[in-house]
Formats: C-alpha cells, sequence, structure tokens
C-alpha cells in the first residue's frame, strides 16, 4: 500500500511540474521567474515527513540517509529516480521542456530530473540523444556553480551519479554522443575536488576519453589539471578556493607534460602575492604557498625570495605582514612554551607515581 501510496504522490508532483512548465510557456512576462521558482522547488531539501510519504521500497537508487555524505536528500532525486521507473510520467515534462530549451533554467530543470532516465530507460533517435546529452552537461555545468557559490553540496547525488555511474561505466558512456562524453569528462575534472570524489581519480584517468588535440595537450592526466587549474582562476569564494588547495595533495606523482606542469606552477603562483589580478587573502596565499612546495620541491627556496623582494613593491602591505609576523612568533612562542610546561607537568607526575608505586 505504501508503495502504491508513494507512486501517486509522485505522479501528483508530476502534474505540477508540468502545470508549472505549461504556465511558463504561455507567459512571457513571467517565465524566468515561473522556471527560476521551478527549479528551486525541485532542489528543495525532503523533510523527514515528505520523504517519507514519497519514498518506496523501490527507491534502490537512492542511498539511504544515514550512508549520505551529503546528509539531506532532495526532491529532484526521487524524481528522477520515479521517471526512470515510470518514464510515461514524464514524457510531457520532456516535451515541455523542450520548447523551453533556450529559456534559462530549462537545461537544469532537464538535468535534474532526467540525469537518470537519459542512461538508464530508452531514448529514441540519435539526433535527440544529442539533445538531450548537451542539455545534460549544460545543466550540470550550471546546478555545480549554484553550489559553488553558495559553498553547499545539494547536486553532490548528481555529480556521484554521473562519475560513478556514467564515467566509469563505459556502456552507458556511449548512450551519449562522443563530444558530450568528452565534456563530461572535462566538466566532472573541473568539479571532482569540489564534492570530494578525489579517491576515485585515477581510475577516472583510466577511462578518460581520447581527444582530437591530445598530440598536443598530452594524456589524461594533461587534460584533468588544465582544467583543474581553469577552475582555480575562476573561483572567488574564499572557503572553496582553499576547499581545492587542500585536496591538491593527490597531484603528487602524476606525468605531466612541462605546459601542463608549468601552467599549474602559474596557477598556484598567482594566488601567493597581495594584490592582482586575484586579490587573494592571507589564507590563500599560505595555502597556496603550502601547495606549490609540495607538488614543486624544486626552487623553493628561490620562489620565496622572489617572492619577497615583490612584496617589497607593496609598501601598503608592510604594517599588516610585521603585525601577522609578530603574531605567528608570538603564537609560535606561547604554544612552545605551553608543551614545554605541559611536558614538565607530565615528567614530575610520573617521576611521581613511580616513587609512590616504589614506596
Amino acid at each position: 500500500m505504501r508503495g502504491r501510496g508513494s507512486t501517486d504522490r509522485l505522479e501528483a508532483l508530476s502534474l505540477e511540474i508540468e502545470r508549472k512548465l505549461q504556465k511558463a510557456l504561455s507567459s512571457n512576462s513571467q517565465r524566468l521567474q515561473i522556471l527560476q521558482q521551478l527549479f528551486a522547488d525541485i532542489a528543495l531539501k525532503v523533510d523527514d515527513r515528505a520523504r517519507d510519504a514519497i519514498m518506496s521500497e523501490n527507491d534502490a537508487g537512492i542511498a539511504p540517509l544515514d550512508e549520505r555524505e551529503d546528509g539531506w536528500l532532495c526532491f529532484y532525486e526521487i524524481l528522477a529516480n520515479h521517471f526512470v521507473r515510470v518514464p510515461e510520467s514524464g514524457r510531457r515534462i520532456l516535451e515541455l521542456i523542450v520548447q523551453l530549451w533556450s529559456q534559462s533554467f530549462a537545461s537544469n530543470i532537464f538535468a535534474l530530473l532526467f540525469y537518470k532516465w537519459l542512461f538508464e530507460a530508452p531514448v529514441d533517435g540519435k539526433e535527440i540523444s544529442l539533445r538531450y546529452s548537451s542539455a545534460l552537461v549544460q545543466g550540470a555545468t550550471n546546478v555545480f556553480w549554484i553550489d559553488i557559490q553558495t559553498n553547499t553540496r545539494h547536486f553532490l547525488s548528481l555529480y556521484r551519479y554521473l562519475l560513478e555511474d556514467v564515467a566509469l561505466v563505459p556502456d552507458r558512456l556511449t548512450k551519449i554522443s562522443l563530444q558530450a562524453g568528452r565534456d563530461l569528462f572535462l566538466l566532472l575534472s573541473r568539479f571532482m575536488f569540489f564534492y570530494d570524489q578525489d579517491h576515485l581519480l585515477s581510475s577516472f584517468l583510466e577511462h578518460f576519453p581520447t581527444f582530437p588535440n591530445s598530440f598536443l595537450v598530452g594524456g589524461p592526466a594533461d587534460y584533468f589539471v588544465i582544467e583543474l587549474s581553469d577552475q582555480l582562476q575562476k573561483l572567488k569564494i574564499e572557503p572553496v578556493l582553499l576547499h581545492y588547495l587542500s585536496r591538491m595533495i593527490i597531484l603528487q606523482g602524476l606525468e605531466l607534460r612541462l605546459s601542463t606542469s608549468t601552467r599549474l606552477k602559474a596557477c598556484l603562483y598567482s594566488f601567493t602575492s597581495p594584490g592582482g589580478p586575484t586579490y587573494p587573502t592571507r589564507a590563500v596565499r599560505h595555502a597556496a604557498w603550502n601547495t606549490l612546495d609540495l607538488l614543486f620541491p624544486i626552487g623553493r627556496y628561490p620562489r620565496h625570495v622572489i617572492s619577497l623582494f615583490f612584496r617589497l613593491l607593496y609598501p601598503w602591505y608592510w604594517p599588516s605582514s610585521c603585525w601577522n609576523f609578530v603574531m605567528t612568533c608570538a603564537m609560535t612562542l606561547y604554544y612552545y612554551i605551553l608543551n614545554l610546561l605541559v611536558s614538565i607537568w607530565e615528567s614530575l607526575r610520573r617521576s611521581s607515581h613511580r616513587r609512590t608505586h616504589g614506596e
């Protein structure tokens, strides 16, 4: 009974989505607002009461809440599962989205609702598959950037599906066009560190597709690092940038072409100095230095000396630099004395304990 009730509720949700798309199609003045609201609705977190009402025993593709890294479940995940099990339920929605292709948020909505359907349900026609696969990559790009800008992980399940169940499964990857497959791998490369999936990097690189310009660019590792370097240059949210830099230790040992290695080095070096064009914060500068020294230990000390001379060109930073240096020294001295006192106390306590037991 519960399975039937949940299906009925999901059908009601599908009809509501269809109604809003119809309204957006017929209203030129409010189209953007309606689509934006619809996108926000399907990306909402599912509360406990709604989850019990619309989840069924057939939702095998959705991880239990206590096993999820993000800690929440969103409506789009349940709806995407529903449209795979009952493809007819989403057919009319799909037709309406196609008519709204050129509108903002249309590709986002398509990516959230039909990312499983595209790979697990039969799709008729090569031209249709090409159109859908391009929209999927575009929509996924948009929603992943929304997570970046808000520093949240609402669309982690979408990323994990595209990585684990598509990119690493050659049979499913053949369901989209060759170019869309290449674009998908480049997209996944840019957001892998953000969604903490870098433990799959070696397997991901093994499945990397070939590109027409591979003889100029290099191998899979080169493409990955180039996309990562470009992504770093676009990041403006400090916690996100720090998160990326903290994950880059995994790049140690990758065989890269000289041009790729130089590109990554230049990207990291751009975050080590105050001022333009990136205007990094002090935390970002220190994280970039640590990452740069870790990945490129050769030339470490000359880089720091050169950086010191360049910092002399920014006299307005001298007071803050001196203050931070003094505070760092003071904190280092404080913790040194604290550790010394603790170690002395521990040694006195142990000696007292031995004397007591000796008596």
